[in-house]
């Protein structure tokens, strides 16, 4: 996939502060608490947050119809997953590129992602910018899956308020790296 591809951007104000947020963003126990849309659950085996870092987890269907719904469009009910952090401001930008090589009969390609975090009146505005995918259909899915991982943030921050980091927030599996 080469040249520009457009963007989507997604808007949601939270009533929250910077670091909580950013604690969602950027803890192991913040981004299992939310990442991923309905149905699935997240595993994050290794989490490096500086630029250059990586995060590397796991994305499995839980629920039997996206078990069924993976299976019938030729998909892995789970699949790894890799992101390379490319800027690191906290605790208002967090950037990286999300290796895309899991959807059959498609090319690996890279999208690029940006999460913006702004003081607000009613709390904190995040602005979510990401690359399109490959095609309509797939950019559809991403953004639709996306409006239900912010969704997702809402939720777990009514759950309980996660706790930033005491320093930096990496996260490495002990033995071998995945």
């Amino acid at each position: 996939m080469g040249g520009a591809r457009r963007q989507v951007t997604l808007e949601r104000t939270y009533q929250a502060t910077l670091e909580e947020l950013w604690a969602l963003w950027t803890t192991k126990d913040g981004i299992e608490a939310w990442w991923g849309p309905g149905g699935f659950v997240v595993v994050v085996h290794s989490l490096d947050v500086q630029p250059g870092g990586e995060l590397i987890y796991t994305m499995a269907a839980k629920d039997p119809e996206m078990i069924a719904f993976m299976e019938s469009s030729g998909q892995p009910t789970s699949s790894l997953h890799r992101a390379t952090y490319t800027e690191v401001t906290p605790p208002r930008r967090l950037a990286w590129h999300h290796l895309v090589d899991f959807i059959p009969d498609t090319g690996t390609y890279q999208v690029s992602h940006l999460v913006e975090l702004h003081p607000d009146p009613g709390g904190v505005r995040m602005v979510l910018t990401f690359d399109a995918m490959h095609d309509d259909l797939w950019t559809q899915r991403a953004t639709m899956g996306w409006q239900q991982e912010l969704d997702r943030i809402q939720d777990a921050l009514v759950a309980g308020r996660p706790q930033a980091p005491a320093s930096n927030s990496t996260v490495r599996p002990s033995g071998s790296r995945v």
